[in-house]
């Protein structure tokens, strides 16, 4: 995985965080497809007008003022009374987007988390320059080139800025550890960073269905697809479970070059359309695919956009794939982005893609009330603040037909085959503030560094059948909750128990396996964290639907 601060397992269930991390991300839909131009043109009376107003600010104004920030603010505020997808970049933040999306980025190599106001190394990244230099899981960076990296300043801002930089440069880290008094130091010098977009790519215990999951579509992603592909095909792989949950989309050409991997003929897979005809553009099948024939299931939820979308929907409209879950979060929206002058970037609107059926996924949007927008999914179903089911009212005006026949609906994302609830059943308070204080994997990494030599002994398969959760572990977490002020409430631990041990057992799988991985994959503790997910354990009985939906184009 990437250097990045890893995200309280709260995002995975609150609304919220799936919407900021659908509008950031997904907006990049068009990058590739339309590739960025800088533009320039006269300015207009009403950029003059603007531009007069900023002059007497910063010439006469009482108190000292950022103009700089002004224009940032009058821009931002300015693209709200536009679409919601629509979005300005400063330059910090721009070179940070982008880096999301490319093949790799510089810095020193782990992947790491913020426990107590502390940067603890989870695991450095095999064959990067931490690992090489003797940094270890469990490692606490104190200082980078003499700058704290604790308490207030351990920000993601400040420890991006301290330990990202240009490749072949110098950072002097100081680390403490366990069973050394003093600090230790280390020089680390930054390399090149892979970014891996598949999380998961493994051939399940039948031996004929293969899983792969895709956390967003970016440069790399088409060519990641292909190689597990092929190396699960070896394995003996007859069936496909593609997982795009909370995949919030990426490069438009990258999903567009999978679905063709997936469908045979030379029908349009996606076509765009806009103001400006130029920003049309047709997308075809015709590539011999890898795998145009055997049964195919995807999962959706409501944190798929853009990309996911594209692959979902196109592999419906052609018949060609069953979709569990629940419904997309419904962007339709193309973006170009346009480099300004001072590194800052704007992604602008310049049409709306449709998929083969014809229909368009994107929800509707009322300019400038982005804020309806984004409490949307909140509408959809829910009981408290939690998703249990979906109140979607399909759109007669807006019903079209797939290539076999079958009935579907645009206007508001893509709508599943097979509608699963999202299960709430175990989330309590309790649970998520053992989330936001990161008790459950700053658990499971010192576990997995004291046992490791132990755990290592054993096969992963062993481990995944045999190994249990104690009791007496299950204090300790409890006591370690305590110590981080999360007050223990007995009915809330009892309903989230057995969510606790299940998330406790694929952390400790990840401390251990994942660090032999060198192509991002995190198999094991998605084998177990799926063991009880009750979307992933419906998706793999529809097999026998989605083999029939291959035969006759009908389910």
């Amino acid at each position: 995985m990437e250097e990045k601060k890893i995200q309280n397992s709260q995002s995975t269930i609150r609304t919220p965080i799936v919407v900021a991390t659908t509008l950031v991300v997904g907006i990049l839909i068009g990058a590739t497809f339309f590739g960025g131009r800088r533009v320039g043109g006269d300015i207009s009376r009403s950029s003059n007008k603007f531009k007069e107003i900023l002059t007497y600010i910063n010439r006469s104004y009482v108190d000292s003022v950022n103009t700089d920030s002004l224009v940032d603010y009058s821009i931002t505020k300015m693209l709200e009374k536009l679409d919601p997808h629509t979005y300005y970049f400063p330059p910090q933040e721009a070179d940070i987007a982008r880096s999301q999306l490319e093949s790799g980025f510089d810095g020193i190599g782990i992947e790491f988390n913020v426990f107590n106001d502390t940067l603890y190394v989870v695991t450095p990244l095999t064959g990067g320059p931490s690992e090489t230099v003797g940094i270890q899981s469990g490692d606490a960076i104190i200082k980078a080139n003499g700058n704290k990296l604790t308490g207030k300043d351990a920000s993601s801002a400040n420890i991006f800025a301290n330990l990202r930089g240009k490749r072949g440069t110098e950072v002097k880290l100081e680390v403490k550890r366990r069973g050394f008094k003093d600090l230790l130091k280390f020089t680390v010098v930054r390399d090149k960073i892979p970014q891996y977009s598949v999380d998961a790519a493994y051939l399940m215990e039948d031996k004929k269905t293969a899983y792969i999951k895709i956390n967003r579509f970016t440069e790399t992603t088409y060519d990641e697809f292909k190689q597990h592909m092929t190396d699960l095909k070896k394995q003996g792989m007859k069936q496909l479970l593609l997982d795009l949950r909370g995949n919030p989309g990426g490069y438009m050409d990258r999903a567009t070059d999978i679905v063709d991997e997936l469908v045979g003929g030379k029908d349009v897979i996606v076509y765009t359309d806009g103001k400006d005809s130029r920003n049309n553009r047709k997308t075809y099948a015709g590539n011999d695919g890898m795998f145009e024939k055997g049964a195919i299931v995807v999962m959706v939820d409501e944190g798929s956009a853009s990309a996911s979308e594209i692959v979902s929907g196109s592999l419906q409209d052609y018949d060609r794939a069953l979709i569990v879950g629940r419904r997309t979060f419904g962007k339709g929206l193309v973006q170009q982005p346009i480099q300004l002058s001072d590194g800052s970037e704007l992604r602008l609107t310049i049409s709306r893609y449709y998929i083969p059926s014809g229909r368009s996924i994107q929800k509707p949007y009322e300019k400038g009330h982005l804020e309806n927008y984004e409490h949307e999914l909140d509408e959809r179903g829910k009981s408290g603040e939690y998703f249990i089911a979906d109140s979607i009212k399909n759109n007669p005006k807006m019903r079209f037909k797939t290539k076999g026949g079958r009935v579907v609906y645009g206007g508001g994302g893509v709508t599943p085959d097979i509608f699963v609830p999202r299960d709430t059943s175990h989330i309590t308070k309790y649970l998520l503030e053992l989330y936001g204080k990161n008790i459950l994997r700053e658990y499971a990494l010192n576990y997995a560094n004291t046992n490791r030599k132990t755990l290592e002994k054993q096969a992963f398969t062993a481990f995944l059948k045999d190994f249990v959760i104690s009791d007496v572990m299950l204090e300790e977490v409890k006591k370690m909750a305590v110590n981080a002020e999360v007050k223990f409430n007995a009915s809330e631990y009892a309903r989230s128990k057995e969510f606790i041990k299940l998330q406790i057992k694929a952390n400790i799988a990840r401390h251990v396996w994942q660090r032999n991985m060198k192509n991002g994959l995190n198999n094991e503790y998605y084998q177990i964290i799926y063991s009880q997910d009750p979307l992933f354990q419906t998706a793999i009985k529809q097999f026998v639907k989605a083999e029939k939906l291959e035969k006759d184009k009908k389910i």
